[in-house]
């Protein structure tokens, strides 16, 4: 059986059965994480202190997103270390439509004595279903990325997109 294909731009995507979305782990979290799991795992041979320090590395490694399967109609919110990535399948519901938005993430970052707010703009790609429930489908800093996916979803599942990036939506 021959897989559709879809058209973006000027170039042609095949379409895959399985999509997942991981944000992407930036550098210093990718370093900061490895370096406190390797240095925790050394000090266990000498003190149970370690799993503090293995446990901070996880943290840090940790990346959140999803996986949908469309050949057997089932997704999951997916958490990733790694690349190993663990999460219960479920079916996908009756999709409506795919909604593209505009909003704010903020992480705080905590020491001893100081805290601090870093507030940053991201894109939210999520599915609606049932009027008003949502699967978040990904996550993005990049306006044409998350329009990308939106289109390859919006086309497996032949439904519309809801640009909401703006201050007025629009369907698309």
């Amino acid at each position: 059986m021959k897989k559709p294909t879809i058209m973006v731009g000027s170039s042609t995507w095949k379409i895959m059965d399985t999509f997942t979305f991981k944000r992407k782990l930036p550098v210093w979290k990718l370093i900061l994480g490895c370096t406190a799991l390797a240095i925790g795992i050394i000090s266990l041979l000498s003190s149970f202190k370690g799993f503090i320090l293995m446990g901070m590395g996880v943290f840090f490694l940790l990346v959140e997103g999803s996986e949908f399967d469309f050949k057997n109609n089932r997704y999951r919110e997916i958490k990733s270390i790694l690349g190993i990535s663990f999460g219960k399948w479920k079916p996908i519901p009756n999709i409506e439509y795919v909604s593209v938005f505009r909003t704010s993430e903020t992480t705080t970052l905590r020491q001893l004595s100081a805290e601090a707010n870093v507030t940053n703009q991201i894109i939210k790609l999520n599915l609606f279903y049932n009027i008003n429930q949502k699967i978040e489908a990904y996550n993005t800093y990049d306006v044409d990325d998350a329009f990308r996916k939106a289109k390859e979803i919006a086309s497996i599942l032949n439904i519309d997109i809801l640009d909401a990036t703006e201050r007025e939506s629009k369907w698309l």
